[in-house]
């Protein structure tokens, strides 16, 4: 598994992470024993740069992790967030970037995790109610205090990101980013790439669009998050399976999994980008791990380019009701 330098203390890090959302079924049922062998299985293949937060599950992936750590004290460096919350009576949500609340969040984090430092803290959606500056201070208290080793962000605009990096040094910033949502090129990686800013992409498999394994968006559970995203419903999928297909068909040529070869395109597009794909299985976990051996050309970039042009997805990233919180900027 090769490395990136995921933060400007020159810490590195396996170039594939493993997002820990899924541990608390965010697409599906899953259980602490399959969450347990993936995390190991990620021992095994040399991934060692873990992404979690405190609104997984409302804290059920950090307490899985930290479990995990408790029975085996391997070395991951461990990224967590905060600023969004959740209620858990109603599902309401809202974002909070005020001192005394990121603070309260990052302890209890921390408690989950079994751990008295995160290596990389995100902001994990905006409050307007503050200026960037303002959070940016409160992040580099938690620095100095030896709390956290790196500050980032996540889902803000390249003009947020230049505003915080007046203040202090940003180590990341956390963006979708795959092959059918491609907003960071319209400035945040160039961004990114001119203020030696780490950029983590989640979702790098379309939220499973390009993993081996085919969907069916019949059998999506209530809690699905993609059972009411425009990109899975109705005519949309149709016409996004098509491409899909072609792709799939370029991987088969190739001789990879689709799912290696779309984390290969993520990891072509700049030296300083960690994509976090998430899994529940340590198989799929496996494939993702492929990708860091794959050497890829610029004939199959074209070729990428030819089938899955920009902007080529039928229907938004998110529905009315999901778009809540991502910073616009184009």
């Amino acid at each position: 598994m090769k490395r990136r330098q995921l933060l400007k203390s020159q810490k590195t890090v396996s170039e594939i992470g493993l997002g820990c959302m899924s541990f608390a079924g965010f697409y599906g049922p899953t259980s602490v024993e399959d969450a347990h062998e993936t995390l190991s299985r990620a021992c095994d293949l040399g991934i060692d740069f873990l992404d979690t937060a405190n609104v997984y599950g409302l804290g059920a992936s950090e307490e899985i992790i930290g479990t995990f750590l408790k029975e085996n004290p391997t070395k991951f460096t461990i990224a967590s967030k905060a600023g969004i919350w959740r209620d858990k009576t109603h599902g309401n949500r809202g974002f909070n970037n005020k001192p005394e609340y990121l603070r309260a969040e990052l302890e209890g984090s921390l408690q989950r995790l079994g751990i008295d430092h995160v290596d990389l803290y995100y902001v994990h959606r905006r409050d307007h109610d503050l200026e960037i500056e303002e959070v940016m201070e409160t992040m580099l208290t938690f620095k100095s205090e030896g709390k956290i080793g790196g500050i980032g962000f996540s889902e803000i605009s390249p003009a947020s990101l230049r505003r915080a990096s007046d203040v202090g040094p940003v180590d990341a910033v956390q963006s979708e980013y795959s092959l059918w949502t491609r907003q960071p090129d319209l400035g945040l990686l160039n961004t990114c790439v001119e203020l030696d800013v780490a950029l983590v992409p989640y979702a790098p498999l379309g939220r499973g669009i390009f993993a081996d394994k085919p969907l069916d968006p019949t059998t999506f559970g209530d809690t699905d998050f993609r059972k009411r995203n425009p990109r899975f419903t109705g005519a949309n999928f149709v016409h996004n399976m098509q491409r899909v297909e072609r792709f799939k068909s370029l991987a088969a040529d190739i001789g990879i999994s689709s799912t290696a070869l779309a984390l290969a395109w993520c990891l072509a597009r700049a030296g300083r980008i960690i994509p976090i794909p998430g899994t529940r299985t340590a198989e799929h976990l496996a494939q993702c791990a492929s990708a860091s051996a794959f050497t890829m050309t610029d004939d199959i970039m074209s070729e990428l380019e030819r089938l899955l042009p920009v902007g080529w997805a039928h229907g938004d990233r998110y529905s009315q009701a999901q778009w809540n919180g991502p910073e616009g900027y184009c």
